[in-house]
C-alpha cells in the first residue's frame, strides 16, 4: 500500500484494531484528552472515536487545547470530538473543565527549551501537578518521553523500566518533573495512573525517519554522533495508549514505549539512499552509547507494532519523493547534551 495524501494518511493512522475497539468497549466513562492539537493527539483522538463507535459503547470523547490551528479544531469537531479551547496552565480554566472517568494527558514542550528553561518547566511540571490534582479521581494515561534515561550503552540493548532514571539537560529533566508530579498525587489521593516513556513516534510528516530521510534526499550530511535510535509508527503508539488504561495503578505503572529494532542511522541512511539512488553523506562518527528504550514489556504486554520498520521505511520514501507536506519540526534526536 502506498499512502497518497494527507487524508489517507489520516485514516491509516486513526484506523482501530481489534484490540483498540475491545479496549473501549471495556472502558467505562468517557474520555478527556489534555493537549489534544499536538502531533499526535488528532489522530489518537479519532482513533478513539472511531474504536468507540465500532464498540457500540456511547462514549463523550473530549480534546482539549489552546487551539492556535483552527484547522486542528475544525477536523477533530469533523471526526465526532467535542473540542475546548483552554489555557490548561490557568487553574480557573482548568477547573471548568468537564469532568471525566478517563484522562489522556498529552501536553509537554520540548523544542525552544534551551534559553527558556522556565516555560519549558512550566508546561512539564507544573502543569501536570495541577492536572493531576484536578483529576484525582480519574484514571490517567500520560505521556512521557524516554528522555529521562541515561544515554545507554549499545550492548545493553537500551533502558528497561528498571533502569534508574538519569536525565540528561533541563528537557530531560523536567519529563521526570512530570512523572514524578503524577507519582505525588496519585501517593496523596489513590489516582490509577500509567506513563508512556516515547521514544519515537513517527508518522510521514515528522519524526527520525523523515530527518535522516529528507537529509539523504536533499544530499545533506547525516549526522551519526547520536548512531542509534529506535522508533514507532505513531499509530501503534496511540493504540498502546488506548489499551494503556488497563494498567493504570497506584504507584502509577510504568511502561516504556517504542518499536523493537535498535535501528542504526548509518544503515537507515543507506536504506534511504537505495530508494533514492543516492550515496549518504555522513559527518561524525558513531559513540559506543544512544537515547535508547527497551520496550520488550509493552510488546508481551501489548504485542509487536502492526506497522514493520521497513514498511515505515518504504511509506517515508515515497512521502519525500512525492514532495508530501511535512511538519517542519526535525526531532533533533542527534544531540547528546540534552539541549533542545
Amino acid at each position: 500500500m502506498r499512502i497518497a495524501g494527507l487524508a489517507q494518511l489520516e485514516d491509516v493512522l486513526s484506523q482501530p484494531s481489534e484490540a483498540d475497539v475491545a479496549a473501549m468497549a471495556a472502558l467505562d466513562g468517557d474520555l478527556l484528552i489534555l493537549g489534544v492539537a499536538g502531533k499526535m493527539g488528532p489522530s489518537l483522538a479519532r482513533r478513539a472515536r472511531r474504536a468507540a463507535d465500532a464498540a457500540g459503547k456511547p462514549k463523550r470523547i473530549t480534546g482539549v487545547s489552546r487551539f492556535s490551528s483552527p484547522e486542528t479544531r475544525q477536523f477533530l469537531e469533523e471526526c465526532g470530538i467535542e473540542t475546548i479551547a483552554a489555557d490548561m496552565a490557568d487553574p480557573d480554566s482548568l477547573a471548568r473543565l468537564p469532568e471525566a472517568d478517563n484522562v489522556i494527558f498529552m501536553a509537554g514542550r520540548k523544542f525552544g527549551s534551551t534559553g527558556a528553561e522556565h516555560l519549558t518547566w512550566g508546561m512539564n511540571v507544573f502543569l501536570p501537578g495541577l492536572v493531576a490534582s484536578r483529576y484525582r479521581r480519574s484514571r490517567i494515561v500520560a505521556f512521557s518521553s524516554g528522555n529521562v534515561y541515561p544515554l545507554m550503552p549499545l550492548e545493553r540493548g537500551g533502558a528497561t523500566e528498571a533502569t534508574p532514571p538519569d536525565p540528561v539537560g533541563e528537557y530531560a529533566q523536567s519529563a521526570l518533573g512530570r512523572e514524578r508530579m503524577f507519582e505525588y498525587f496519585s501517593s496523596l489521593h489513590g489516582t490509577p495512573a500509567a506513563i508512556l516513556r516515547l521514544n519515537y513516534a513517527i508518522d510521514l510528516r515528522y519524526g527520525v525517519l523523515l530527518d535522516v530521510g529528507l537529509k539523504v534526499f536533499e544530499r545533506r550530511p547525516v549526522n551519526l554522533e547520536m548512531g542509534h535510535a529506535n522508533a514507532i509508527w505513531q499509530g501503534d503508539a496511540n493504540s498502546v495508549c488506548l489499551r494503556a488504561f488497563a494498567l493504570c495503578s497506584s504507584p502509577p505503572a510504568v511502561l516504556n514505549l517504542t518499536g523493537p529494532e535498535t535501528i542504526s542511522i548509518r544503515w537507515l541512511a543507506r536504506r534511504f539512499g537505495d530508494r533514492f539512488g543516492v550515496d549518504p553523506v555522513y559527518e561524525g562518527t558513531e559513540s559506543s552509547t544512544a537515547l535508547l528504550n527497551n520496550a520488550s514489556r509493552c510488546h508481551r504486554l501489548f504485542g509487536y507494532p502492526s506497522v514493520t520498520l521497513e514498511q515505515m521505511i518504504e511509506w517515508v520514501a515515497d512521502w519525500i519523493g512525492m514532495g508530501g507536506t511535512t511538519l517542519n519540526k526535525p526531532t533533533h534526536f542527534e544531540a547528546r547534551d540534552g539541549k533542545f
